[in-house]
């Protein structure tokens, strides 16, 4: 269960409890849930009704009750970049899947997760790279995180692509699903808004080293747009290149910039490249 404690404003004095934790970014259904819970909202350390008022400087407190699925634990080669009450940040290695599926039972991150919380915190990944992209994950503890947090993360992506490309841009171009398929993704006039800007930072070999920031979330995005300009991901044998050079997609999620959701503090993580880009790069 985590504790936040919330010292209240003088902006905020005379104002019902409900109001003050909405503005804090609690949902309804935590709301909800906190009414039901014993002591889940008190102020002062006394129990308090969500339509009571309360005062500046009077010491708001929740109890979040930790809601929701927990994956098998499992110890699992996952770096820890960052770690609060709050949320993980996480350094996924490649070939290794965010959540488990029919054909990845116990080797997730999920399952790792797990297995550091003592089997105590349900996974909550506040967004999901692809199993082959290394890099970079953030993962809420509890539901108000997770809320705070979804569509608020920037991040920046590496990706190394076939081919020299001398100019920054922007890729502003719709995304869909590939025919019938369920995995692949192309570019398509009647698909979702996509849009990703990146810019060069050097060569080698006949290559270039990109650095991405993506203003939308589409499946594959950096894959398709860049597989579009004719410049596919190094490994990407999906979006039209080989796995001579590297046995996956030359993308890893480097940087992440957010703000904490209970403290407000600005943060950034980084980390490094794999073994397998860092040959490359």
């Amino acid at each position: 269960m985590r504790k936040i404690d919330l010292t209240v404003s003088e902006r905020d004095g005379g104002r019902r409890i409900r109001d003050v934790l909405r503005d804090f970014g609690v949902s309804s259904a935590l709301l909800t849930r906190l009414r039901q819970t014993e002591n889940g909202i008190t102020v002062n350390g006394v129990f308090q009704r969500t339509v009571d008022t309360v005062q500046p400087g009077d010491i708001l407190t929740i109890c979040i009750a930790d809601k929701g699925t927990i994956p098998r634990p499992r110890p699992l080669p996952v770096t820890i970049c960052y770690e609060d009450e709050d949320l993980l940040v996480l350094n996924k290695p490649p070939q290794m899947p965010v959540h488990e599926s029919r054909n990845h039972i116990g080797d997730t991150l999920s399952n790792f997760v797990a297995w550091h919380t003592g089997g105590q915190t349900a996974f909550r990944a506040v967004y999901r790279l692809d199993r082959d992209t290394s890099g970079l994950v953030v993962v809420a503890k509890h539901e108000l995180a997770a809320a705070k947090l979804a569509g608020r993360i920037d991040k920046d992506y590496y990706a190394v692509v076939a081919g020299m490309m001398t100019e920054d841009g922007t890729v502003d171009l719709p995304i869909a699903r590939c025919g019938d398929s369920i995995i692949k993704r192309r570019v398509d006039a009647d698909g979702e808004p996509a849009v990703t800007h990146y810019e060069v930072l050097s060569h080698r070999d006949g290559n270039t080293l990109l650095r991405l920031r993506l203003a939308t979330g589409r499946t594959h995005q950096i894959r398709v747009h860049l597989s579009y300009l004719g410049h596919p991901l190094l490994g990407d044998t999906l979006y039209g290149n080989d796995a001579a050079r590297i046995a996956r997609q030359a993308l890893h999620c480097k940087d992440v910039y957010f703000t904490h959701p209970i403290t407000g503090k600005a943060i950034h993580i980084s980390c490094d490249f794999p073994q397998d880009m860092k040959e490359i790069i």
